[in-house]
């Protein structure tokens, strides 16, 4: 199982709708890097789909949540049991920087900092103007870096969707009180 979380594995609202998450991964940089760009990898903890590394290439992503962790957890009624979503490259700057665009919103940055023989990602999905979706966002993101880190740790991630519900409820209590 995954380690009990802290303040610093929390999304804040950078501003009022843009989540920004930060966490230090095991390095090095190339490995984390792979787990964004490489599709099998990314399948691991987000979702699947190739993606050319340059700028105007679609992505599509394809989540399968229940894939992801053994046992999944229990997957909510309002979500299916696969999810599909075409991006596109934004910015590339391997290893780095990623930017897509993502639906509705002003898109999702990774960015890839060495912090000694750790990285630290950050994450920035900007323009979540519906507080619901925000909800979703912010659980999710969190939910499935978590299992990135599982995966780079080489440790058992707690099962997604059950962690997915209890974060979902600790953003509601952060952000709306």
């Amino acid at each position: 199982m995954t380690a009990m979380l802290t303040e610093d594995d929390y999304g804040v609202l950078a501003e009022p709708a843009t989540l920004k998450i930060e966490r230090l991964l095991p390095g090095p940089i190339d490995r984390v890097w792979t787990y964004l760009v490489d599709g099998e990898l990314r399948r691991q903890w987000l979702a699947a789909g190739a993606m050319e590394q340059q700028v105007g290439a679609p992505v599509e992503l394809v989540w399968r949540n229940d894939e992801l962790t053994d046992p999944p957890g229990q997957r909510p009624d309002e979500m299916a049991e696969e999810h599909r979503m075409t991006c596109e490259v934004i910015e590339i700057d391997p290893p780095h920087k990623l930017a897509i665009s993502w639906g509705s919103t002003g898109g999702v940055t990774f960015t890839l900092a060495e912090k000694g023989d750790e990285v630290l990602l950050t994450l920035v999905h900007k323009r979540v103007e519906d507080s619901a979706v925000l909800l979703n966002v912010s659980a999710g993101w969190h939910a499935h870096i978590d299992v990135l880190e599982a995966r780079l740790r080489g440790t058992a991630p707690a099962p997604h969707w059950d962690n997915w519900a209890q974060l979902r409820s600790d953003y509601a209590e952060r952000f709306f009180g």
